[in-house]
């Protein structure tokens, strides 16, 4: 196992600088994201009507996240021709604009900040369905930002997997401890200033987290006009004009669009297809639903419904962070002892059974801010799990599915297999979380409680996902070991496609989906391994 100063040592003095100025915004963003995101699902619980408070609460999060896929369409074509750096500054700028809406219209329509000593927020005269149009645009916003993090890293420290893995970590330590003292102050904001005015600290933190990212470097960036020109210029065609020139912004983006929807396609083909691959499914989408699931409507629901008071739903979220925060650290340290997903995977599944101490409390707690901070110690190692599980599994997906390992004509099969995993997420938390929320709802109103719904929607369906999950890790070769050290291996061509292992039968697939495209010469060419 390396020590510190050993992983310190392996990043140059420009990657260094760049990682800190990356974290320093990143941290920024999570405290106002917390700030946002507390709010207003504590306002939605607050405002729309009990009778189906958590079911249009779970429409509203679908519709966010929706939003979120056209965010990612909308900047993809705008990472192309400025640097990621600055993309992603101006996508937090915009974002913190979107944020400043609510107050805009609240303070408009003669809403306050809460008075001290008072019970209740005094609201604007407002129509509640306005949180849809909010989180829709903030959701546009948040896609935008949550992309270009998933592109800046590589662009920081190259295509090294062990440095991404270990800058990944870093990062996502760093990202939890401030959500972690975000989740806090914002319960905290929340109860002092009501959640229509206790995100006014969201626009400065996005503010700050964009001027800290604008120090962070190019990066060598090259527009792909410019690339295009070198291209001509090494071929001899400098006086021809590139057709990419002539291409404006809405064709760009209708390309993306195209781009998104054959990704998934691709995707899809690369998951189901393959036994390496096919068990990401369960292993991936399954358990990030169950994550977002568990802060977002079990958290809110318990916080409104049991102990009466929304605002505590943050309290529940710090504690969650901070079993993310715990388990980012976990594969940091532990990233050559434990060198695939699989035992974090299975940990995290185990976990998620601890979700049936839900309904037992909340047949004995009572209104005690207490039993929020009961709950937050529960969520811990759920979360502790789930964390570890989903960063060692961005490792194993990104080394597994790297370019030099497979290829396709036209789509990246890494942002292939991304797009179905996360647009899978989106599809299932949409739909779960609007109907499992009605059913909160319907127990409610009947009974007074939630106790009855939180054995079907808590207990009965995390111990069914944590069945799938487990099945799904014993799928890949290896995968019977306590602590596999691979799952299967990748030979590969001259050109850096996949070429079957002999002793791997899950080839098969990957041979059919490399032959789009393919030449007989190209063909010819898979005989002798890369170097």
């Amino acid at each position: 196992m390396p020590s510190f100063k050993e992983i310190w040592n392996s990043y140059s003095f420009a990657e260094k600088r760049n990682i800190a100025f990356y974290i320093g915004g990143i941290m920024f963003y999570k405290l106002g994201l917390e700030f946002f995101n507390g709010s207003i699902t504590t306002l939605a619980t607050d405002r729309f009507k009990a009778t189906n408070t958590f079911t249009k609460l779970g429409a509203a999060q679908g519709v966010n996240q929706a939003a979120q896929c056209v965010g990612a369409i909308l900047i993809a074509p705008l990472i192309k021709k400025w640097p990621t750096r600055s993309v992603l500054a101006g996508a937090i700028f915009l974002f913190s604009l979107m944020t400043v809406i609510l107050l805009i219209v609240d303070a408009a329509t003669g809403g306050k900040i809460k008075p001290a000593g008072a019970k209740v927020p005094v609201y604007g005269d407002w129509n509640p369905n306005l949180i849809f149009v909010v989180w829709t645009l903030s959701g546009i916003s948040y896609g935008m930002v949550e992309l270009i993090r998933r592109v800046i890293p590589a662009d920081i420290v190259g295509g090294n997997v062990s440095k991404l893995r270990r800058m990944d970590a870093t990062v996502h330590v760093f990202y939890e401890v401030a959500g972690t003292a975000g989740a806090f102050a914002s319960s905290s904001a929340i109860s002092r200033w009501g959640n229509n005015y206790s995100f006014f600290l969201t626009p400065v933190f996005f503010a700050v987290a964009g001027g800290i990212w604008l120090f962070v470097t190019v990066l060598g960036f090259k527009s792909q006009a410019v690339l295009q020109e070198e291209e001509n210029a090494k071929a001899g065609l400098s006086e021809v004009d590139a057709p990419y020139k002539k291409q404006g912004y809405l064709t760009q983006l209708g390309e993306g669009v195209v781009g998104f929807f054959e990704s998934i396609w691709v995707g899809f083909q690369l998951v189901f297809g393959n036994r390496r691959f096919i068990w990401l499914f369960p292993s991936y989408a399954l358990a990030l639903y169950c994550h977002r699931f568990l802060e977002s409507s079990l958290g809110a629901a318990f916080a409104k419904r049991v102990l009466g008071t929304s605002a505590w739903s943050q309290i529940i979220v710090g504690g969650s962070n901070f079993g993310e925060l715990l388990g980012a650290l976990s594969v940091l340290v532990l990233s050559d002892v434990i060198t695939t997903p699989l035992p974090w995977l299975r940990l995290d599944a185990l976990a998620l059974n601890i979700i049936w101490i839900l309904p037992h409390f909340a047949t004995i707690a009572t209104k005690d801010v207490s039993w929020a901070w009961k709950i937050a110690g529960c969520f811990i190692p759920i979360s502790f799990g789930w964390a570890a599980g989903d960063v060692s599994l961005a490792a194993y997906i990104q080394s597994a599915l790297s370019d030099s390992s497979f290829s396709h004509h036209r789509v990246s099969p890494l942002g292939a297999v991304m797009a179905f995993l996360y647009s899978t997420y989106i599809v299932l938390n949409a739909v779960f979380s609007s109907v499992l929320g009605g059913v909160i709802d319907r127990d409610f109103t009947k009974n007074g409680n939630i106790k009855n719904s939180l054995i079907h929607v808590a207990g009965i369906q995390f111990s069914i996902c944590s069945a799938i999950i487990i099945a799904s890790t014993f799928i890949p070769i290896g995968a019977f070991a306590l602590n596999p050290k691979a799952l299967g291996s990748v030979n590969l061509n001259r050109r850096g496609t996949a070429v079957a292992d002999e002793n791997d039968d899950s080839d098969a697939s990957e041979k059919d989906f490399q032959k789009g495209g393919e030449s007989s010469d190209e063909k010819a060419t898979k005989e002798t391994p890369r170097v």
